[in-house]
């Protein structure tokens, strides 16, 4: 059986208008993000049934400029708010989140990082080529021996004839083998000092794909690598923001990631949603249409509750968002944004998990076929509880900003 050839999708712009007014550009971006999403659909389905990173996902968004749409005009993006930035990777996770992982990498956890942290001209260097679809960008901080603890990082820098020497390993790296240039972290290899950021073009000597993971549970569509610094030296200017201050760019970047990874799971809620009314309005069973079954309607109650639970923190994370963007130097709005980007992400992602799960049921047997959207979304959705925080790390960030600061299960 094919994948249906009209895929169930809601039109972002179309839900806008439920809730709030939105101005002319938002309207017209969303618009070319339908668009987009239209084009991708069937070559994502495609390569996600032959397990196989989607290289035309980097290239319809290109061809539609999607490449940076929430990155300032001066750098060539189309300066969109932190809101509708949400509603465009919302609509895109109703493709699916291998198509949010790119774009959230390259956009939200590389792009806005350059943006903020990078001088002008690392911006004009790594920034605007990725705006234009020139240059993949990838973000390297998880090693195969820490991932929700940074500071125990083993890739290491030294200091070399005026360059910095970098050896290590990075583990699970989205867009890791196809990207032009990586933001990596590294701690100095004397231990004095803190972590620092720097840009790795990867063409630098010393880098390597160590190996293209794919042997991954699901995320197909999505590049992930192992990679591997030998003496990769980087140039003094490739130093990003300040020499020992990287965690407070890991940890900047993870913020917009969250909230990227929240805004794409609403979407896979959407079009769960929208595929079981599908199915269950047209599959008969016991003499009527499994629509008419109440149990049937539980599971579809279940998914249209996760979706209204899951988009208000997100919408709410994105506000503040924009009001941190705003006023940057504002701690006060910097730890609500930090709260409420880890709050939206651990309940969209334990909902949309949830949510595929509910609609495999709807589906049955056909369900538990990756033909089916509910299947892929399924898969999919569990790493949303895994990558950019695990569950736990995010209930724990959840809780010192209930309790204090003071009440910090770790440091």
């Amino acid at each position: 059986m094919k994948p249906p050839t009209e895929p169930l999708f809601s039109k972002s712009i179309e839900d806008l208008k439920h809730y709030a007014e939105f101005p002319d550009s938002s309207i017209t971006l969303l618009e070319k993000v339908d668009a987009a999403c239209e084009e991708l659909y069937l070559p994502e389905v495609e390569h996600y049934l032959a397990r196989k990173y989607n290289e035309q996902i980097p290239l319809i968004l290109k061809k539609h400029n999607l490449l940076g749409i929430p990155i300032k005009e001066e750098y060539g993006g189309l300066g969109t708010d932190a809101v509708t930035y949400t509603l465009a990777l919302e609509r895109m996770g109703q493709v699916g989140m291998g198509l949010v992982t790119f774009v959230d990498v390259h956009i939200s956890l590389a792009g806005l990082t350059l943006q903020q942290w990078g001088n002008q001209s690392q911006k004009d260097t790594y920034l605007k080529p990725a705006v234009k679809g020139e240059k993949i960008l990838a973000y390297a901080l998880t090693e195969p021996e820490a991932g929700s603890d940074p500071a125990s990082l083993k890739t290491t820098f030294r200091e070399e004839n005026g360059q910095y020497v970098l050896n290590g390993s990075k583990y699970m790296i989205s867009n890791g083998s196809i990207a032009d240039a990586l933001i990596v972290f590294a701690n100095p290899k004397d231990l004095s000092g803190g972590m620092s950021a720097f840009i790795v073009d990867s063409k630098t000597e010393g880098f390597e794909v160590a190996m293209k993971l794919d042997e991954k549970a699901g995320l197909f569509t999505s590049d992930t690598a192992l990679l591997a610094f030998n003496d990769c030296r980087v140039p003094k200017e490739n130093l990003l923001g300040e020499k020992g201050k990287g965690i407070r760019v890991a940890y900047s970047a993870l913020v917009n990631g969250r909230i990227g990874v929240a805004s794409g799971c609403i979407g896979v809620l959407e079009n769960c949603l929208n595929e079981c009314i599908e199915r269950a309005k047209h599959r008969t069973q016991h003499g009527k249409e499994i629509a008419r079954h109440q149990l049937v309607q539980r599971h579809i109650a279940a998914i249209a509750l996760n979706l209204e639970m899951a988009r208000w923190p997100t919408y709410y994370a994105a506000i503040k968002k924009a009001e941190h963007d705003a006023d940057p130097g504002n701690t006060t709005l910097r730890n609500d944004l930090d709260q409420q980007s880890a709050l939206a992400k651990r309940i969209a992602s334990k909902l949309a998990f949830e949510g595929a799960d509910h609609a495999m049921q709807v589906f049955g047997g056909y369900g538990y076929s990756i033909l089916a959207a509910a299947a892929r979304h399924f898969i999919d959705t569990r790493v949303t509880r895994i990558y950019e925080g695990t569950d736990e790390i995010m209930d724990l960030k959840i809780a010192s900003g209930v309790l204090g600061k003071e009440y910090e299960a770790y440091k």
